[in-house]
């Protein structure tokens, strides 16, 4: 699954320049690790090399989404709040106290 910024709506989308950067990547590794990444919008800040990586965890309900959250995010920065998303997911992101970057989501329609 590919999505670039260009194709999310209007008023989410960053600059036209970085339309063809992408969002959201998936790559599948065995039945049950997907490997994702997204490029960096200059909006976000410069990208330094060990920056750019976050790594995701898929809960199976919101509130072990928002017990994750919680926990990753404690002594560290909340830089999405959990929220619903356009896209369908129950989403948010943080960086821990180590600096890792995390993206913490329940796929809503799999309830």
């Amino acid at each position: 699954m590919v999505s670039r910024f260009k194709d999310v709506p209007p008023e989410h989308q960053s600059t036209p320049a970085e339309g063809d950067k992408i969002m959201h990547i998936s790559f599948p590794i065995g039945k049950n690790n997907v490997l994702m990444g997204s490029d960096v919008p200059e909006a976000w800040g410069k990208a330094v090399m060990g920056t750019n990586i976050s790594l995701s965890i898929t809960a199976d309900s919101k509130e072990e989404a928002d017990k994750l959250y919680k926990g990753l995010s404690a002594g560290g920065k909340a830089t999405m709040p959990m929220s619903n998303t356009f896209w369908g997911s129950y989403f948010g992101m943080l960086t821990d106290k180590f600096g890792i970057q995390w993206m913490v989501s329940h796929d809503q329609q799999r309830s």
